[in-house]
């Protein structure tokens, strides 16, 4: 899959809450390095971070690939509704980083906390 392919699959299926499919996109080892929720097996972290959530809106911002390192980092909005209705809006950079057969091995996310940390232990 090409890179503008993947964030775009990659964003409808978190704007759609589907864990299953996100967690099958990693390797089996694969991690989420999250700000908010530390460092948890990638799909751990689409179950808590959906169960946390009520909707999301994403708008993918850019795409940059960089083959030396086999590195993807999407670029986006991210305007997300908690449970209990409160919203953060943020601009996040995925670091997606790929094993030899594609799957992702590690994901860093990158965006303030500031507002979010604080609504997300509200719950």
């Amino acid at each position: 899959m090409d890179s503008q392919a993947f964030a775009a699959t990659y964003l409808t299926l978190l704007r759609d809450g589907n864990a299953i499919a996100l967690a099958n996109l990693f390797s089996k080892d694969g991690v989420v390095v999250s700000p908010v929720y530390g460092i948890v097996p990638a799909n751990a972290f689409y179950k808590t971070l959906f169960a946390d959530t009520q909707s999301s809106e994403l708008t993918l911002d850019g795409v940059f690939h960089e083959a030396a390192s086999n590195r993807l980092i999407v670029l986006f909005d991210y305007d997300w509704t908690l449970t209990n209705g409160k919203s953060v809006f943020f601009k996040v950079a995925d670091v997606f980083e790929f094993d030899a057969q594609g799957k992702v091995e590690k994901l860093t996310i990158i965006y303030d906390t500031s507002v979010s940390r604080t609504l997300v232990q509200e719950l």
